[in-house]
């Protein structure tokens, strides 16, 4: 049988005039299965608990003002109308800015140097907003948190991409998810333990739920930089042996990964990826609710009747329930493989609640470096929406506010829908190349033609 190439793709001659590197993977590097278990298992243990730590501390960091809130934050310092709202909201400013250069750091830099640099950062800018005295020492704080804290997130999920196979990633950024909504069960714990101190050396318990908070957080971030590793390859608690599985299994899986250099032609084809663009809008779809949800969730339990010193307890349960049913989303998404139909059927369950009351199919690294933290910037542009749809005149129902985010859950639905649907096409055209006979589509990274879709 005659073997065909496809000659008509524009990325052919690019591919052609790429200088000569790895060859795919053909099997010839053998990656020994018993002792690959036993590497990621030590990741497991000694690096994905840091990463839950760090998400912790970024989340309670960001989400403590709407605690603060319940127990005097706006009344001294003076807050009128819509001021409250507008400090949330600029936050999100400089956190989207900022999130793609953060992750590019990583990728250039290493994931502990960039890491502890941008948690002692936010420690900081934690601490001092206990000692702000008005409305624009706050939102000068809020800008600098959001830069600060722009990209340690997309940047752990970018490292776990490097760290782990692809049908076990899940399950992994799982945890992420799960720690960020731990947070705001720690949160509320926190926040009913300082409310119950009271004022202190002349500063309201509000001031000290910044400080108390940002001295944790930099305590334990500081520590990051000798105990997080630059890379997976290089990670300080590999012998030498389990150091040369992960650049075995790097080099193995050259044609997907890429180089370890940073790309910025890969850099571009994320930019332009119809599908991260797509999943970027059921981020920001998703994230209305979920941003809305964590600051004023306080507040709307406060609108029911309760007493302060109650409210921030009772936000606890909330979050536990909703890291366990993560947990069983995740753990069933990479058990059977699939990813749209779990995004939809939680999406579904959120805009039931709604309505009663009224993401590892990116290559190589370089491209991924990008696009992860490009779809969740387009994605927490909704932060400064979020803020906006519970204002204090929509007390204590606040129907507006949950409308807006059953639609935007809608929305979220119908948008993995779309993105399922870019992946199954693209997987077709291969597996109809492939029948004919091709055996290389000129294209390369995720689009290359042997590269599997989850979805």
């Amino acid at each position: 049988m005659e073997v065909k190439t496809v000659t008509n793709s524009p990325m052919v001659a690019e591919a052609a005039a790429l200088p000569e590197k790895v060859d795919e993977s053909d099997g010839s590097i053998h990656i020994d299965p018993e002792l690959e278990r036993k590497v990621l298992k030590k990741f497991d243990m000694l690096v994905m608990p840091q990463f839950i730590i760090i998400i912790l501390l970024a989340y309670l960091d960001r989400s403590n003002i709407g605690n603060a809130r319940v127990f005097g934050f706006e009344e001294d310092l003076g807050l009128v109308g819509n001021q409250f709202a507008n400090i949330s909201s600029f936050f999100y400013v400089t956190y989207v800015i900022f999130e793609v250069p953060w992750v590019l750091a990583v990728k250039h830099f290493g994931a502990n140097s960039v890491a502890a640099i941008a948690i002692v950062l936010w420690s900081a800018i934690t601490l001092g907003t206990g000692f702000v005295k008005n409305y624009g020492q706050t939102i000068a704080m809020r800008l600098l948190l959001g830069f600060a804290e722009a990209g340690i997130f997309p940047a752990l999920v970018f490292v776990i991409s490097t760290i782990y196979p692809r049908e076990s990633q899940a399950k992994r950024v799982a945890v992420l998810y799960g720690a960020s909504a731990l947070s705001g069960a720690f949160g509320g714990l926190i926040a009913y333990g300082i409310q119950l101190m009271g004022d202190r050396h002349g500063l309201s318990a509000w001031r000290w739920l910044f400080i108390v908070e940002g001295i944790i957080s930099m305590v334990l971030g500081a520590a990051c930089w000798t105990t997080l590793p630059k890379t997976a390859e290089h990670a300080w608690f590999l012998n030498a042996q389990e150091r040369q599985l992960m650049e075995d299994k790097r080099r193995k899986d050259f044609v997907y990964k890429g180089e370890s250099k940073l790309s910025w032609a890969d850099v571009k084809l994320a930019f332009a990826d119809p599908m991260v663009i797509m999943a970027g809008v059921c981020l920001f779809c998703a994230s209305i609710p979920l941003f809305g949800f964590g600051i004023f969730l306080p507040t709307i339990i406060a609108g029911l009747g309760f007493k302060s010193i109650q409210v921030n307890y009772l936000t606890i349960p909330v979050y536990i329930f909703g890291c366990l049913y993560l947990a069983l989303m995740t753990y069933l998404s990479d058990r059977l493989r699939k990813r749209a139909i779990f995004m939809m059927s939680a999406t579904s369950i959120v805009v039931i609640g709604y309505a009663i009351v009224i993401g590892n199919n990116i290559t190589p690294d370089s491209k991924r470096s990008a696009a992860i933290p490009w779809f969740t910037c387009i994605g927490n542009i909704s932060g400064v929406a979020a803020s906006q749809v519970y204002p204090t005149f929509t007390a204590p129902r606040y129907i507006m506010g949950n409308a807006i985010s059953m639609a935007m859950e809608i929305s979220a639905i119908l948008g993995a829908g779309v993105i399922w649907f870019i992946l199954y096409r693209r997987t077709q055209e291969k597996e109809r190349l492939i029948a004919e006979g091709v055996t290389d589509n000129g294209k390369k990274g995720d689009k290359a033609l042997h590269f599997k879709y989850i979805y």
